[in-house]
């Protein structure tokens, strides 16, 4: 349908000449759905009327959005054309941008076209500097700074030095080697020193380089970095981080300086002098090639109000304690900073002025806390109770909102019972207003930097949480796309990618809102993120993240530049669903959901762990979440102590995760890890495949409860359960990919599908190994997607059914590769080679073309040779 509106809406607003349509499935009857109104949107639009023949900027959009929410019957579509949208600072939308439930205000791609909102600024002129390392240099605009820089579409690494370089050894300041040749490095401050170690990356610029006493050369950390990292690492433990302390005391590599320039697709930044260096790749041409370097940190920033909530300790200075108060710390009970105010005087009080619309009370509940009463203003507005059968810490006694905005004084004054604690307050700074009803489809969000870590390093404490380095308080990789307090935030069929931030976040308690059938790919930080760490206090449910979904995506390739970022990250949350996801290729764990290790965990089961007594007990909200059909493969090709799908933390509802499939570990593993504190997870049919040595699940110590493993499916029987109360059921064992049928049903509906494009990797489910195979990833060599799946038994096979009229085998050619058996259809087998005299990667020995456009089945089989490897597939699609 298509709807003409001619009307004059407004005075201020001209006679607008809208097209109708909506971008949302619609009933049969079309007639029931009012009509659209569409705005008009070009990278070069200046329109003021957004009409079709008149195109306005984004900006322009959104204001002229606002302006017709209140009198659309239908909804309000700002509708991109195709074309690059550069922006130096996100594009902004606030709760004045909303829509209205049922009628979001709708951002998408027009028809057949790919509107791309990049952060990137189009670098060229270069001319080569060094014929010998084959360096060419480009004047940048002044002022530029970056740490990404993206080529033909494709990723360059900053430049950096070998792995794990022999020669150094920790000093008291940072590193020092034998080798001299560092002290002629330029720009000593902006080199950065690189170390993973175990599931963490830790990262510190350098101060100087300076010659050693004996004739070496000094690597000096930047103080506060090297403190963060290294001397005092931020250990603050349940609920914000566990026992485990790795620490910069290595060196995986170093970056960034000019005089380790010369492997190709690697590339400098001098923001001093002004010039972007870089080595092309074989294929590349500077004269033509589309070089793009981020600056924008963000793209997108849909923010409701209040925004993030922290509390603050029951040391802030505005906090007034009358009375008899006594002051603790190192208690060792989980407080908030480990230490509170307490009083044992009936009458004593802690008034705390602040300006916003509310305020919670941390405190703690236990046999000896009482009451007290709670006073807004002067005026009485509840009273509360400690009192509970057992401590439990950083409880929120006091929960008051709905205040008119503005300065406000609470005033706690004890009642009754032994003690009042106080333990820290969280100021609700404005009114509970989330943004709403938008819609965004079709739209491609790429190019973005995050410069804090050049100045301050990067203070890791896992899968992509941080310590501030300044307050040594939880933080996050920004993201490219960010929702803030968003409720019914829609992101549909877009593609995020080539970021140098995390792809997509749903932050600050959104609820109720989707990131469904897109693609978030190659991203320096996490893929897709949900909810938050340290708000598990809460008890508000409108302050809280729940009801969101993650389904039907492609998330790959995450992690890219801070390798301790996952696929898709859930903090604390309630009836979250991820659901039908590919997600793969990640240097750290694919999937993490939850956090707080034994925080929920009873201090009975802690001392079971071997935990300090007492011990740091608490609760969370997060309860009632979906892991569901997820494929999930090629994971940890970097890191340790992870694996496809991570738990970490108590539930406080049943939650289940069932129906996935998790395959081809690289390193380090555990394929369903139910890490520390873990509990209430109902899981069951999942497959688990290629494990590589690793346990189908671990459930590692007694802090671990409560959970039920039933009704798996494994090509590997090991595993750990140390858990306490554990409901468990060892998993129906395979061999030589014989997977029973209902094995075979949870592979086929794992995923979201078949994948866009014409490519499809060895770790892709349409491909079935039987026979003796094992999978390799983060090779080296050159391979698809860097990974092969292998097989050194004659008669192992490798079938993949596909719809479309051709197909191309992808392998590798070498010495010790043989002869394949190659059979179309059912039909009879033909041989082809892949032995050579040297490695080839990415060969095709065999092809077919011009097939009927319908479905096939090509079955490789190994007929001779040391090997027989499976890089992928090209298709013909019909």
């Amino acid at each position: 349908m298509r709807t003409v509106v001619a009307a004059c809406l407004a005075a201020a607003v001209a006679c607008l000449g809208f097209t109708g349509g909506s971008p949302r499935a619609v009933a049969a009857d079309a007639s029931a759905h009012a009509p659209d109104t569409i705005l008009h949107v070009a990278p070069d639009g200046r329109g003021s009327a957004c009409g079709d023949r008149n195109p306005c900027g984004l900006e322009t959009a959104r204001d002229r959005a606002r302006s017709l929410v209140p009198h659309a019957s239908g909804d309000v579509v700002v509708e991109l054309a195709g074309g690059t949208y550069r922006l130096t600072a996100p594009f902004r939308l606030g709760v004045q941008d909303s829509g209205r439930p049922g009628h979001p205000v709708v951002y998408r791609a027009a028809a057949g076209q790919t509107p791309v909102l990049s952060g990137a600024t189009r670098i060229t002129g270069f001319t080569r500097v060094d014929a010998a390392k084959n360096i060419y240099r480009a004047r940048i605009p002044e002022g530029t700074t970056g740490r990404e820089l993206f080529v033909d579409g494709t990723r360059a690494d900053r430049a950096r030095g070998p792995r794990n370089p022999a020669g150094f050894s920790v000093t008291a300041t940072g590193f020092t080697t034998s080798d001299a040749s560092y002290t002629t490095w330029t720009n000593p401050a902006r080199v950065e020193v690189v170390h993973n170690s175990g599931w963490k990356q830790m990262r510190c610029p350098l101060a100087s380089i300076t010659r050693s006493a004996s004739g070496g050369s000094d690597l000096t950390v930047d103080p506060g970095c090297w403190n963060n990292n290294h001397n005092a690492v931020p250990n603050p433990s349940f609920p914000f981080n566990g026992a485990g302390l790795p620490t910069m005391d290595g060196i995986s590599w170093l970056e960034n300086a000019y005089q380790l320039l010369g492997t190709p697709g690697q590339f400098y930044l001098d923001e001093t002098a002004g010039y972007l260096y870089y080595v092309p790749r074989a294929d590349e041409n500077l004269a033509t090639a589309d070089v793009e370097l981020p600056v924008a940190p963000e793209l997108l920033d849909a923010s409701g109000t209040p925004g993030h909530l922290a509390p603050v300790n029951d040391t802030d200075w505005r906090a007034d304690y009358t009375g008899s108060w006594g002051y603790s710390d190192g208690r060792h009970l989980g407080d908030l900073n480990a230490d509170v105010h307490y009083t044992s005087g009936n009458g004593d009080a802690v008034s705390y002025t602040f300006t916003g619309t509310g305020i919670q009370v941390l405190s703690e509940t236990n046999s000896d806390e009482g009451t007290a009463d709670v006073y807004i203003d002067g005026k009485k507005v509840s009273t509360v109770s400690g009192d509970g059968p057992e401590r439990l810490a950083q409880q929120a006694m006091v929960s008051v909102t709905g205040l008119p905005k503005g300065p406000h004084t609470l005033r706690l004054v004890k009642t009754g019972g032994t003690y009042l604690l106080v333990d820290g307050f969280t100021v609700i700074p404005d009114v509970v207003a989330p943004v709403h009803d938008l819609a965004f489809s079709g739209l491609t969000f790429a190019y973005t930097t995050w410069n804090a870590p050049s100045a301050e390093g990067y203070v890791d404490n896992q899968a992509g949480v941080l310590w501030d380095p300044a307050t040594r308080t939880p933080v996050r990789i920004p993201a490219a796309v960010q929702v803030h307090r968003g409720t019914r935030i829609s992101f549909s069929h877009d593609v995020v990618r080539h970021t140098g931030t995390s792809g997509i976040d749903l932050a600050d308690q959104t609820q109720d809102s989707t990131v469904a059938d897109s693609a978030v790919t190659d991203t320096s930080g996490t893929g897709v993120s949900v909810g938050e760490v340290d708000d598990y206090y809460q008890t508000d449910p409108a302050l809280m993240t729940s009801g969101n979904t993650v389904s039907g995506n492609t998330v790959q390739f995450p992690g890219q530049e801070y390798q301790d970022a996952v696929g898709v990250w859930v903090g604390h949350s309630r009836t979250t669903t991820v659901s039908h996801n590919d997600i793969g290729y990640t240097p750290y764990s694919g999937m993490s959901v939850g956090w707080g290790w034994g925080w929920t965990s009873s201090c009975a089961l802690q001392a079971k762990q071997g935990l300090p007594d007492p011990c740091l007990h608490g609760t969370t909200y997060a309860g009632g979440n979906k892991i569901l059909g997820n494929h999930v493969h090629s994971v940890m090709g970097a890191l340790f102590d992870g694996g496809p799908i991570y738990t970490l933390g108590g539930q406080s509802a049943p939650s289940e995760l069932a129906g996935n499939v998790l395959s081809e570990c690289i390193d380090g593993c555990n394929m369903i890890y139910h890490d520390e504190g873990s509990s209430m997870w109902n899981t069951h049919d999942n497959v688990v495949r290629f494990a590589n040595g690793s346990l189908w699940t671990n459930l590692w110590t007694p802090s671990i409860h409560d959970d039920t493993i039933h009704d798996n499916y494994s090509d590997t029987a090991s595993y750990n359960n140390s858990g306490t109360d554990i409901s468990f059921q060892q998993a129906t064992v395979v061999t030589d990919g014989n997977w029973p049928p209902a094995a075979r049903a949870i592979i086929k509906a794992a995923g979201p599908g078949t994948l866009p494009g014409g490519t499809a990797d060895d770790d892709d489910l349409r491909i079935s190994y039987t026979g003796s195979w094992s999978s390799s990833g983060s090779r080296g060599y050159g391979d698809l997607d860097d990974g092969v799946h292998y097989t050194q038994h004659d008669g192992a096979a490798a079938t993949i059914t596909f719809t479309g009229t051709g197909i191309t085998f992808l392998t590798e050619t070498n010495s010790d590769e043989g002869d394949i058996a190659v059979s179309l259809d059912g039909g009879p087998e033909k041989t082809v080679s892949a032995n050579t005299p040297q490695r080839h990667t990415r060969q095709s020995v065999y092809t077919v073309a011009d097939l009927p456009a319908a479905t096939h089945t090509l079955t490789l089989t190994k007929a001779g040779g040391d090997y027989l490897l499976v890089d992928g597939f090209t298709l013909n699609r019909p």
